[in-house]
């Protein structure tokens, strides 16, 4: 088997964070299910923008 460039591959936008990543080996059988580039934007969900979406602690 011909080993191929990682530019080669195809990609995706995260649908929480938004940042592209590429296919991996792992995601083969379901690359049209994958959504989210790790686990922790899929724990966070789509749409949450990224960032910790907590209640604010104001600090004395």
């Amino acid at each position: 088997m011909r080993m191929r460039k990682k530019q080669d591959l195809p990609s995706k936008l995260c649908a929480c964070c938004g940042l592209p990543f590429t296919w991996r080996k792992k995601w083969a059988r379901d690359w049209n299910a994958v959504k989210f580039c790790s686990d922790r934007c899929r724990q966070q969900g789509a749409g949450k923008g990224g960032q910790a979406q907590g209640p604010a602690v104001a600090k004395k």
